[in-house]
């Protein structure tokens, strides 16, 4: 795996008739990136099988911590990689909201995710307040060390930061902010893993699209992208794809 990710997570959007943007996509990944859709749990499987034998792969958007039992609409990890993902989000700001997941939840789905074989794309991020109060760097830090632990698999882990006060806004954080966190970031998941951190994927998320992709991709230890919106159509992704293979 390329270690420059461009990542997609189509969240509540997406049907069948949308799989061609999928397609589209897949036959426009460049040379030397990554590129990976994670499309709502109902596209996963027919998304996996029109992209098979191409260069983009699919993933989840959450899984349950448990592999199996008495857990109505949930979906295991195993039941994502059966369905073809290799990969699945986890910890996305929108379920510690709307799902109430805590950082234990996080840290269960993450060890149930790797023992399936799926890479863990696992978001950290704080909202405008934390960072108004001067405690962003803090609070990510106490959410990977909450999550994360050596027993984790470096080689399994990506880690998209997402400030939750630039997702769906149209705000992006500047690239000494962003800069300042990944770093941060980093000097984290050092601590946890020691020199095996530096081979672990930083991804950002936050209003990335087109016009700002390049400018983020130059920021040192950002090695590519969570992208929300802009992931829908290839028309708007695959531009930002292009941008990474270029940074």
């Amino acid at each position: 795996m390329a270690k420059k990710i461009a990542a997609g997570n189509w969240k509540m959007n997406g049907l069948m008739g949308d799989l061609p943007q999928i397609d589209a996509i897949a036959a426009a990944v460049p040379t030397g990136i990554t590129a990976l859709i994670c499309p709502p749990a109902l596209l996963v499987a027919p998304a996996a099988a029109r992209t098979a034998g191409t260069a983009l792969r699919i993933g989840g958007q959450t899984c349950h911590s448990a592999a199996k039992g008495a857990h109505t609409g949930e979906i295991s990890a195993n039941m994502l990689r059966d369905a073809g993902a290799d990969a699945v989000i986890l910890g996305h700001s929108e379920r510690r909201q709307d799902q109430g997941e805590t950082d234990a939840d996080i840290a269960a789905k993450i060890s149930a995710a790797q023992s399936a074989g799926l890479q863990a794309i696992f978001c950290v991020g704080e909202s405008e307040a934390t960072r108004d109060a001067g405690h962003a760097l803090a609070h990510v830090a106490d959410q990977i060390t909450a999550a994360l632990n050596a027993n984790c698999d470096a080689q399994q882990l990506m880690v998209a930061y997402e400030p939750i006060w630039a997702i769906g806004t149209g705000k992006t954080a500047t690239p000494v902010q962003i800069s300042e966190m990944h770093a941060h970031i980093r000097a984290t998941l050092a601590g946890i893993f020691g020199d095996t951190a530096q081979d672990i994927p930083l991804l950002y998320g936050g209003s990335v699209n087109a016009t700002n992709a390049a400018e983020i991709f130059a920021c040192p230890n950002v090695d590519g992208a969570l992208v929300g919106g802009a992931s829908l159509t290839a028309d708007n992704f695959i531009p930002i794809m292009q941008a990474l293979a270029a940074a």
